[in-house]
């Protein structure tokens, strides 16, 4: 292991304070927030402001995955990796300014809901929500608590298990008590943390370097001394930094970032993320109106610019500084170093934590890496918890209540977490020498026929139900067959030679994104043409063209009292749950599972009532001042500008 400094009282006073506060905002935010139904569970009942939304999406993007994979790619092949923050910009505009009004119209909870209210069936729900949920534990699961577990391990020296287990058991508590609300008032104050510590950190390394043009010199230089390789024929070109390591475009052979892949293919997966990925755009659902929605995005795209210089140049810092370390090539050496034979580059940033921040600061970059890690996790809790209660709980119980939905959905939320702690033995003993690459190439082979199928169907009212499966299920098909082919034949190391077909070693996952996009466009145009058109009767609210169309309106609450005066009893029902009558008062631990699960501020709510505030807050939500739209507009232009800009500056 790498040589690590001992942690002084300052630092873990520090990270103490941090947990504290951390706790105390989550516990806060739930206490304040009305938690009794499904829209103010999942959903913050749809009351979040800009600022809120903007820095939860920025921070539950930018995880404990970025600080460690995203530096050690930095570290390992240069500043190419920065297409998919770059791409971000678009997808976010994208997102606030295009899907975002289609998803309040439609008024879904989830993306696999969304699906169903599109298409009609059940196939395309079911089919994504399957998929969302094995990429939660799978991808997005595993790899947050890899990297977790690097940074616990490399930097603080604790056994990986019971930090772990605490820092689970302490996301799943806030966010399962206080749903979306905490969890996105706990990403504010993160990234806060985040980006105060990331920036110290990012000084320092500068400093220590000498500056931007010495680092330049330094990382090109940065060869290790210890090879484990010989022999005239062995490829040791992996040892030696690109010549284009500062640019983002590289030769269409380029094996890790190919310029045609890293500007299509990266775009192709961005907007997947943004635009269609549960975690993501539940944050912008959340928001008060749709200028909210599309001040949050933008926010999020401004700070979509930062981590070039808070991660992507760290990390080639860290390589320009520990070169041995970081960029290992012996295999013995490796493994001496991170334990991992296959290469060390994922310590780049953990590493500069270790040896440049001094006492204090060290434990308050340490909160900021632990405050990432812990917020991906409420995300990923959150947004699985959502995906399994809307997306299948209720198609198992088709009459359930919303106090059922509540318990349900809180009770997902520590099976996930138990699924978390059994999965930990196979992340720690798993390989994974680019954690980022690995990341983006399971994305490669599994979002694509995704993103094809919210793009036309929302875009034209032909598409039909079976040409949006047979799309998702050839692209899956082809998806999976080339993540098959890169498990059994799996890239060489350092040194050793490629033995792999031609069609694996030069056909690259960013390339391979393109192309399962494209032939499920295809795919489910053709299979669309040749079956019968939804009616128009159905398409209201959930395409681009349709979205304005007026709803029905809400049936009346009754006969004796009009939809206004059922809508203003439900809201004060909402907002006063402790007035709900109840002759025999419960007792304390009946109260105290009340409270935990949020139901004691739903009994009084009828399903008629239910469907009028939803149907009446869609309404609000797709309501906006015109003055602010125009602003906001200008500022979404500005942002494609910069964005357009940095793309070109760092060609």
């Amino acid at each position: 292991m790498v040589e690590r400094s001992d942690l002084h009282w300052a630092d873990y006073l520090i990270i103490i304070i941090h947990f504290i506060i951390t706790v105390a905002v989550g516990l806060y935010s739930t206490w304040k927030s009305n938690r009794g139904t499904a829209n103010s569970y999942f959903l913050a009942g749809r009351d979040m402001k800009w600022w809120a939304v903007g820095m939860s999406l920025y921070v539950s993007n930018i995880g404990s995955t970025s600080f460690v994979g995203m530096s050690g790619a930095a570290s390992a092949h240069g500043l190419s990796v920065i297409c998919y923050e770059f791409s971000g910009i678009f997808s976010l505009l994208l997102l606030g300014f295009y899907f975002v009004p289609i998803y309040i119209a439609s008024g879904a909870f989830t993306m696999p809901e969304y699906l169903k209210k599109r298409f009609g069936g059940n196939r395309c729900q079911i089919y994504l929500a399957t998929q969302n949920m094995l990429l939660f534990v799978f991808v997005k699961l595993s790899a947050e608590i890899y990297a977790g577990s690097i940074i616990i391990q490399q930097t603080l020296g604790w056994s990986l298990y019971p930090s772990v287990l605490m820092l689970l058991i302490i996301t799943a508590f806030y966010t399962l008590v206080g749903g979306l609300t905490a969890v996105i008032y706990t990403d504010v104050l993160q990234t806060v943390v985040l980006l105060l510590g990331a920036v110290i950190l990012a000084i320092l390394g500068f400093v220590e370097v000498g500056g931007y043009q010495e680092m330049v010199t330094r990382y090109m230089a940065g060869v290790p001394n210890v090879t484990g390789i010989s022999g005239n024929d062995s490829n040791n070109s992996c040892l030696l930094p690109d010549e284009s390591a500062f640019h983002i475009f590289r030769p269409i052979t380029d094996h890790a970032y190919p310029w045609l892949g890293t500007f299509f293919g990266a775009n192709i997966l961005s907007a997947w993320y943004f635009c269609t990925e549960q975690v993501l755009v539940q944050r912008s659902l959340a928001a008060k109106n749709l200028n909210h929605a599309k001040a949050g995005s933008i926010l999020a795209g401004y700070m979509k610019i930062l981590p070039i210089f808070l991660m992507v140049w760290p990390g080639m810092i860290s390589r320009a500084l520990y070169a041995d370390d970081v960029a290992c090539a012996d295999p013995v050496r490796c493994k001496a170093v991170c334990g991992n034979p296959r290469g060390c580059s994922n310590i780049a940033y953990p590493l500069l934590v270790i040896r440049l921040m001094p006492i204090g600061l060290r434990g308050l970059m340490l909160a900021a890496m632990v405050a990432a890690f812990m917020s991906s996790l409420t995300s990923i809790f959150n947004s699985a918890s959502t995906v399994f209660t809307i997306d299948m709980w209720k198609r198992v119980r088709k009459g359930a209540t919303e106090k059922e939905l509540m318990v349900v959905g809180r009770i997902f939320i520590v099976v996930f977490a138990a699924v978390s702690v059994a999965w930990l033995p196979i992340v720690a003993t798993g390989q994974s020498g680019q954690l980022f690459n690995y990341i983006q190439s399971v994305s490669s082979y599994l979002a694509p026929p995704v993103l094809a199928c919210f793009t036309v169907g929302s875009l034209w009212a032909r598409i039909t139900e079976p040409g949006a499966f047979y799309g998702l299920l050839v692209g899956l098909v082809l998806g999976v067959i080339r993540m098959v082919c890169d498990f059994i034949w799996t890239s060489p190391g350092c040194g050793q030679p490629d033995y792999r077909p031609g069609i694996i070693a030069n056909f690259h996952y960013l390339h391979y994104a393109m192309f399962l996009f494209a032939v499920s466009i295809i795919v489910t145009i053709v299979v669309s043409l040749l079956t019968t058109p939804i009616p128009g009767e159905q398409l209201v609210g959930v395409t681009w063209f349709t979205r304005e169309v007026p709803p029905p309106e809400p049936k009346a609450v009754s006969d004796e009292e009009s939809e206004t005066d059922g809508l203003v009893k439900t809201l004060e029902v909402v907002d006063r749950p402790t007035e709900v009558a109840n002759i025999n008062k419960p007792s304390f631990f009946t109260r105290l599972v009340g409270w935990i699960c949020g139901t004691f501020s739903s009994q009084r709510m009828t399903p008629e009532q239910q469907e009028a505030l939803n149907k009446k807050m869609i309404q609000m939500a797709l309501s906006v001042d015109p003055k602010w739209r125009k602003i906001i507009t200008l500022n979404g232009i500005v942002l494609f500008a910069i964005g357009a800009f940095v793309w070109g500056y760092f060609a």
